[in-house]
């Protein structure tokens, strides 16, 4: 399918797009001080008056990398798994696409709801000491709903460096697991721990925002204990680095 092949393109090059994107966001934010320095200093500001809205909309797009954090059981060094020696647990690639509802509560602090749809693939390897290994893939389609605040520094020129943080839960809206008898199965209900930091570029027309943001999963995600593939762990949750384009 059209979205399994996108995200296996994410996967195979993964570090060189999130290299390229930090060092276009660096390139976008540097030359901004550079340019202003070499213009008046009475440069005229762009949407001067765009931080005295107290509500503003837009949409964001985003590139994730994300992979289980697994925790063994005792069952894993039993007799029963003495042919499995790890699981391990890799990182993969997707993308995210929302919408942005923001309110000014204070000139340093914002309130920002992005509900977002989210499209992930997770694998988890189980090697065996003949040598062997089978993938356990989840395939899954997560609306999130992340409630965050802003923490803004002061405006200089037509830049704004910002830290964000707050709660992301999600829910799974649909998915497909990799075709066997049995797989790793996973809750459809999750709540993560973000923060991050970025910055406000301002534009003529609008405002364009590059953000990092880090994820840690608070609940324990392994559905089914009782197969050959949860059997071996104790606790699945989620971990992920997003790198977001925010346009208001």
């Amino acid at each position: 399918m059209q979205v399994t092949y996108i995200w296996r393109k994410f996967h195979l090059h993964r570090y060189k797009v999130i290299v390229a994107i930090c060092l276009f966001a660096l390139c976008v934010v540097g030359a901004s001080p550079m340019a202003q320095a070499q213009q008046k200093r009475w440069v005229q500001r762009n949407n001067p008056n765009y931080d005295e809205k107290k509500l503003t909309y837009g949409f964001l797009l985003a590139l994730h990398s994300s992979s289980y954090k697994t925790k063994y059981s005792d069952a894993f060094v039993t007799q029963k798994f003495d042919t499995v020696y790890a699981v391990n647990p890799t990182w993969t690639s997707g993308f995210t696409l929302g919408f942005i509802v923001n309110y000014r509560l204070t000139d340093y602090l914002d309130l920002r709801l992005t509900p977002q749809v989210a499209f992930y693939e997770n694998k988890v390897t189980y090697l065996y000491t003949n040598e062997t290994h089978t993938d356990a893939k989840v395939e899954s389609t997560i609306v999130e709903v992340p409630l965050l605040l802003k923490y803004k520094s002061e405006r200089r020129g037509n830049i704004r460096m910002y830290m964000i943080g707050g709660v992301k839960p999600g829910i799974q809206a649909s998915g497909k697991k990799e075709q066997t008898t049995e797989t790793l199965e996973i809750k459809s209900t999750n709540l993560s721990l973000e923060a991050g930091f970025g910055f406000d570029l301002y534009y003529p027309l609008f405002k364009f925002s590059p953000e990092v943001r880090f994820s840690h999963g608070m609940l324990d995600m392994l559905g089914n204990r009782t197969n050959d593939f949860g059997q071996p762990l104790s606790r699945v949750s989620t971990n992920m680095v997003t790198v977001y384009f925010l346009f208001q």
